[in-house]
């Protein structure tokens, strides 16, 4: 009797330690953490409404960032969970062997990140002998590079400038720069002071070139926290669902919310596409295709670290064989459940 008390007795102390340890795993966090550009972007009205607070059942703290280099820094450094940026960091960090997984494209750039120049250029063939500024290791230095390799404009006769966006503002003015590929403020600042546009990012998509924001998230984060990740991405479809709605609104919401000019967050909220999680979880983007091919973002993926390998920014010895794993879906499934 006494062995099997002891028995019943270890058993149930295992029980109780199985059971403590799925408790803690699945415990909600203190906070959850979002890594932000301070663009005015669609998931913003979430900020201003605490409707992430709310899904997530968690205040959100959001860290903000000037590059994709430091959004990488932040994974590295256990500082965030959650992140929205741009794709050439993300497929860097990727290669390098962040423990980071891509969950979403809430963003496909069209006019959002665009060529402003000075009033003499009159196209992107103007911009030879002139000296333009670009962010490192972001989305617009990917398309600054695609139109140039595409032959818009002869690179050898363009002079180009790595500089943060805030940077590419006071050189303007100095007159160090002839013109800058940006995204707002800072674009909106050029054009306020005699920029105008010269080429658009989505009009690289005739060429076959995707360039896109994602949303990235930690592994471990996600793994003790699968419940939350889901949330945050049906909390983001309600306020693209809401921007659809009543754009103007969502743009004065989101122009109080960051102290920026509602002209000019209109115009950044307009340079984006959508896509609805249905169409994320078709072929084109994150979804399996009938002949087992990889998926458009895996395809856009690779294109942009054979970039990134040419650009000197990643050695060619760390680019995976696939970017298949780096994509889960999963989170966005339940998110449209």
């Amino acid at each position: 009797m006494k062995s099997l008390t002891t028995k019943l007795l270890f058993g149930l102390a295992a029980a109780t330690l199985a059971a403590t340890a799925v408790a803690d795993t699945t415990a909600a966090p203190a906070e959850v953490r979002f890594a932000w550009a301070g663009a005015p972007r669609v998931w913003v009205l979430g900020k201003a409404d605490k409707s992430f607070d709310q899904a997530l059942g968690v205040p959100v703290k959001w860290v903000q960032f000037n590059t994709g280099a430091d959004v990488l820094a932040l994974f590295a450094s256990k500082q965030i969970d959650i992140a929205r940026f741009g794709s050439n960091p993300a497929v860097s960090g990727y290669a390098q062997g962040l423990p980071i997984e891509l969950i979403s494209v809430p963003e496909i750039i069209t006019t959002a990140e665009q060529l402003v120049v000075r009033a003499d250029i009159r196209d992107v063939k103007g911009i030879e002998g002139r000296t333009i500024a670009y962010p490192p290791n972001s989305t617009a230095q990917y398309a600054l590079e695609a139109l140039l390799d595409r032959g818009h404009a002869d690179r050898a006769k363009v002079k180009l400038v790595p500089l943060k966006p805030a940077e590419m503002v006071a050189a303007w003015k100095r007159g160090d720069i002839d013109g800058a590929y940006a995204w707002d403020p800072a674009k909106a600042q050029l054009v306020a002071d005699g920029a105008h546009v010269v080429f658009s990012t989505g009009d690289l998509r005739k060429d076959g070139v995707l360039i896109y924001n994602n949303f990235v998230v930690s592994k471990d984060f996600a793994a003790k926290y699968p419940q939350l990740v889901a949330a945050f991405l049906k909390n983001y479809q309600k306020k693209v669902e809401e921007y659809r709605q009543d754009p103007e609104r969502a743009a004065a919401t989101i122009a109080a919310t960051l102290d920026q000019p509602v002209d000019s967050v209109r115009t950044a909220l307009r340079g984006m596409e959508y896509p609805t999680i249905a169409e994320l979880l078709s072929a084109e983007y994150l979804g399996a295709s009938a002949d087992g091919a990889p998926s458009g973002i895996a395809r856009a993926q690779a294109e942009t670290a054979a970039f990134l390998v040419k650009a000197g920014q990643l050695q060619s010895t760390r680019v995976p064989a696939s970017f298949v794993p780096f994509n889960n879906a999963s989170f966005l499934r339940q998110a449209g459940n």
